[in-house]
């Protein structure tokens, strides 16, 4: 059953199936963020703009390899015309929906999925090709978690819902942001510092801590009993809520953050 909470103009809907209606128009945010005149940028941004005091510290050997791996790929932008692009994408679809046949890579079914609109590659441009490896290890790693998410399966959902994979761009963002990973050689914030920490143990660290986000993002919406337009303030919370794990002294491994364990139930 559906709350009626934030009935908006301008929100999405979902329809009988449980997918998501697109916007009858976006919804737009001031902000000088990367990104487009869209949803993606604006609602992370504004909540985001706390600066922690630079830290200074010094990288092992390992650190400094897989940090640079990892901002390598934040540099990588989403390329409609490449193929093995165009084949992550045809995959991200065929994990999702895995019964239904997609029709091309400009077709209204990518709404179903909480595209903006029938060209998925229009909403990358907000984060690049890093937010599309994030939704694809989610899938392919945690497949129950993100059906679970992706369908809205679990709590009582709000009438109008946040669009799942556009909501995953923005994720994909925050973290971006929240670890300061554009920052060059290193991150200058505490969660940055700790976040290298797992990163060191896990290469795969900043994937499994998107999908722990995501699912605490989902977990904070319910909790909020928030709206479309109060995504905002969830993603705030959720990524307090982040910062406070990563803070926490016992966490060596990204298995020992708190909601780690949300990624299974």
């Amino acid at each position: 059953m559906k709350r009626g909470k934030g009935d908006k103009k301008g929100a999405k809907n979902r329809d009988v199936s449980g997918q998501v209606v697109p916007l009858t128009e976006p919804v737009v945010v001031a902000t000088a963020a990367v990104g487009t005149r869209s949803w993606i940028g604006g609602l992370f941004t504004r909540s985001s703009r706390r600066q922690d005091k630079p830290i200074d510290y010094t990288l092992s050997p390992l650190q400094e390899e897989r940090l640079q791996k990892l901002q390598d790929r934040l540099l990588v932008p989403f390329e409609e015309t490449r193929i093995d692009h165009q084949e992550s994408l045809k995959a991200l679809w065929n994990a999702s929906f895995p019964n239904v046949s997609l029709t091309g890579l400009v077709t209204e079914q990518w709404k179903d999925m909480g595209w903006q609109g029938p060209n998925p590659s229009t909403d990358f441009r907000g984060c690049g090709f890093i937010a599309l490896e994030n939704l694809l290890f989610s899938a392919r790693t945690y497949p129950v978690c993100f059906r679970r998410l992706l369908l809205k399966q679990r709590g009582d959902r709000a009438k109008w819902e946040y669009p799942f994979a556009v909501a995953g761009i923005n994720i994909s963002f925050m973290l971006i942001q929240m670890l300061d990973l554009q920052n060059t050689p290193k991150p200058k914030c505490l969660p940055g510092m700790n976040f290298l920490k797992l990163l060191e143990e896990d290469e795969n660290a900043f994937d499994v801590l998107y999908c722990i986000a995501f699912a605490m993002m989902d977990a904070q919406w319910l909790a909020m009993h928030a709206s479309y337009m109060e995504f905002n303030e969830v993603l705030q919370a959720t990524r307090n809520q982040l910062e406070r794990e990563l803070s926490l002294d016992d966490t060596h491994r990204i298995q020992d953050l708190p909601a780690y364990n949300l990624l299974f139930q």
